[in-house]
């Protein structure tokens, strides 16, 4: 099309005076205005195009920095409220450790305090009883010599019942080496504190002396220091026993509480420092999560103050240019209207001269011709081929009737060259919309599908989160069905050894209350009378076999009451234990089920909007696919688009030879015209 204009063009200007060759510099300008109002209108959609890109950017910008501050507020009050809690929890574990240590503190204190005592009683016993034991070992020795001294005749015999008491007969007795000295001194010292003790208690009682001379009265005084040394022997150990069980009992108690609050003590230590840790970890996470907080929301008032900026200035600049094409259009009016007959007058050529040209003229109509058939032929060119003909019928009607060709060729190339000016402008403006609609649609294809992108990956992380969330909520409801079960468990336990300690206890109290009455009642009849010591030896028997009984449940009731206590403390400690688990666990099922419920609603919401913005992808596609089919034309080959560029060349060269020729003939021939009419 660019071709057959070209050719128009020579063709016309075949016809025109030689100064109407170039445009007017009113043409020119009026041009330049319009060039000018091209310019400005291409840049305003330009303009546009930018600013709703920027806006569109600003409203999608700010709505992912308002979810960003939203999530990051809600993580820092998550935080902070971690954070509250293990202050709380660590204030109470310390203020814990402290009774704890304090309470391990006195237990052992006390403990060493008791085994001090314990070892002071031991050893005052071992040295009693060993003293007692060998008093017991010298009276039986001296009462055995005494009966076979007795049983002889002799000199030995008549001293000893010849003298005058016992003193006096263990003198004899250790002078006739039967007993040796060391011997006859503990006894001689044990019998005169024996009597002192018993002139201090009875005064009116007969005094030793009154049967001293019998033989058997010193048997019978050494047999009740062996009854007197036994009954103090049965009652050092039974006290030793006593003290010892008490012991026992009070050790086993104290180092129950002391492990007891050991092990508390451990666990508390334990829990200190995990809450320090999940402490200063959440102090972590809030610094990084108030940091970024801080930043998005720095980032979404320095967006709003950039986007307000922003609409100012293409408000502004829009209100200007629509100013500037408003003064171009009113300036390009009045030139229009107002200068046709000036440029006329100032730059037209009188067409008298073109009329005397002649010959030049038809070998210039000639040569036209034929440019016009060349190319018609070589581009193929049915408008051309068309216009060649009618050319050529226009010249030779013209030449046969005398009048000038150019007035009919003028007038048609004029039709071509609208018809063609007009199809260039629809080409141009199918160009212009071409580009246009190609670039919005591309560039909210973009964004659609950039969008989508941006909320599947936006629910991809929400859905991932929220399964995640429920499968820990289902982790945690889990273990707090196990925690239940488990604590029923440990009730119904404790609730049965309660049962069994209430029975056992009231058995063995009973049994050692009975213990303690039989023993009780035996003890008071043989220390009643002396004439009970006949069977004192199976009575001694039973009396020991009934202290080793009483010990004995002594000792398994206090084991009882200590396993009772220490199993009632650990299902205490336990069942705080799990009470504080279950708590835990609640509010992580609670908040971490509020958190699922809130990504579902976010992940419905998000799904919503992908929805929307897909059902707005689809006609566009739709649009965009029409649009390349309509503008978007199969490319020529480079060896086709150098072919017809030196077609174009060659025929643009021929033709500028020619104007050439014939605008300097035509030039020359006016100036004759001009000097002729002013010499007439």
């Amino acid at each position: 099309m660019k071709i057959c204009v070209s050719v128009l063009v020579c063709v016309a200007l075949l016809g025109t005076p030689g100064r109407a060759i170039e445009a007017s510099p009113i043409a020119k300008i009026i041009q330049m205005i319009s060039d000018l109002q091209a310019k400005i209108l291409a840049e305003g959609a330009e303009s546009q195009r930018i600013y709703e890109e920027f806006a569109e950017f600003c409203e999608h910008r700010s709505k992912d920095l308002q979810y960003d501050i939203k999530t990051g507020k809600d993580e820092k009050a998550e935080l902070e409220a971690t954070i509250a809690k293990e202050d709380a929890k660590a204030g109470a574990l310390s203020e814990k450790i402290d009774e704890l240590a304090g309470a391990i503190a006195t237990d052992e204190a006390d403990l060493k305090k008791a085994t001090e005592i314990r070892e002071k009683e031991y050893a005052d016993f071992s040295a009693e009883e060993k003293e007692l034991l060998e008093v017991i070992d010298m009276i039986k020795r001296a009462i055995g010599i005494l009966e076979r001294e007795m049983a002889k005749s002799g000199a030995a015999m008549v001293q000893l019942k010849n003298s005058g008491g016992v003193l006096e007969a263990l003198n004899v007795l250790v002078h006739a080496s039967a007993l040796n000295a060391q011997d006859g001194e503990k006894l001689t010292a044990l019998i005169q504190n024996s009597k002192q003790a018993a002139e201090d208690e009875d005064a009116g009682a007969p005094a030793a002396a009154t049967y001293e001379g019998h033989s058997s009265g010193i048997i019978e005084t050494l047999e009740n220091l062996l009854e007197e040394a036994e009954g103090q022997l049965s009652e050092a150990r039974k006290k030793e026993t006593s003290s010892k069980n008490n012991y026992e009992m009070l050790k086993q108690s104290l180092e129950g509480d002391i492990a007891n609050a050991n092990k508390d003590l451990d666990a508390s230590k334990k829990a200190l420092a995990v809450s320090g840790e999940t402490k200063a970890t959440a102090q972590g996470d809030l610094a990084v999560t108030s940091k970024a907080l801080a930043a998005d929301i720095a980032t979404l008032e320095d967006l709003h103050k950039d986007c307000l900026t922003k609409a100012q200035d293409f408000e502004a600049e829009t209100k200007s240019r629509s100013e500037e094409l408003k003064a171009l259009a009113e300036a390009k009016k009045i030139l229009k209207e107002t200068t046709a007959g000036a440029e006329a007058q100032t730059y037209g050529l009188n067409q008298e001269s073109f009329l005397q040209i002649t010959s030049k003229a038809s070998l210039a109509q000639f040569e036209a011709l034929k440019l016009v058939r060349k190319l018609a032929r070589e581009e193929n060119s049915p408008a051309l081929a068309q216009l060649a003909s009618r050319l050529e019928m226009t010249v030779r009607t013209s030449n046969a009737q005398g009048a000038d060709p150019f007035a009919k060729v003028k007038g048609l190339i004029s039709d071509m060259i609208a018809s063609l000016e007009e199809a260039a402008d629809a080409d141009a403006t199918e160009k212009a919309f071409c580009d246009k609609e190609l670039a919005e649609t591309r560039a909210k294809k973009e964004d659609k599908t950039a969008e989508i992108k941006k909320l599947s990956t936006q629910i991809d992380q929400a859905s991932t989160r929220s399964a995640k969330l429920k499968e820990e909520v289902a982790a945690l409801q889990k273990a707090l069905a196990d925690l239940m079960s488990a604590q029923a468990a440990m009730d119904k336990l404790r609730a049965e050894e309660s049962e069994a300690y209430k029975k056992n206890r009231a058995e063995l109290e009973q049994g050692l209350q009975g213990v303690k009455l039989a023993l009780k009642v035996l003890s008071d009849y043989y220390d009643s009378d002396a004439s009970h010591n006949a069977a004192e030896g199976a009575g001694s028997s039973i009396i020991g076999l009934l202290e080793v009984a009483e010990s004995d449940l002594e000792k398994e009731l206090a084991e009882v009451i200590a396993t009772e206590e220490m199993a009632a403390a650990t299902y205490d400690k336990e069942t705080k234990e799990n009470t504080v688990d279950k708590a835990t666990k609640d509010q992580d099922v609670k908040y971490k089920s509020k958190e699922a419920d809130e990504l579902d609603a976010a992940v419905a919401e998000a799904t919503a909007d992908k929805t929307g913005v897909e059902a707005e992808l689809a006609p566009v596609l739709k649009y965009l696919a029409t649009l390349e089919d309509r503008c978007i034309a199969k490319a020529e080959t480079y060896e086709e688009k150098k072919a017809k560029r030196e077609a174009k060349i060659a025929g643009l060269k021929e033709a500028l030879s020619i104007l050439e020729g014939q605008s300097a003939f035509l030039q020359r021939k006016v100036r004759r015209a001009r000097v002729s009419r002013s010499l007439m």
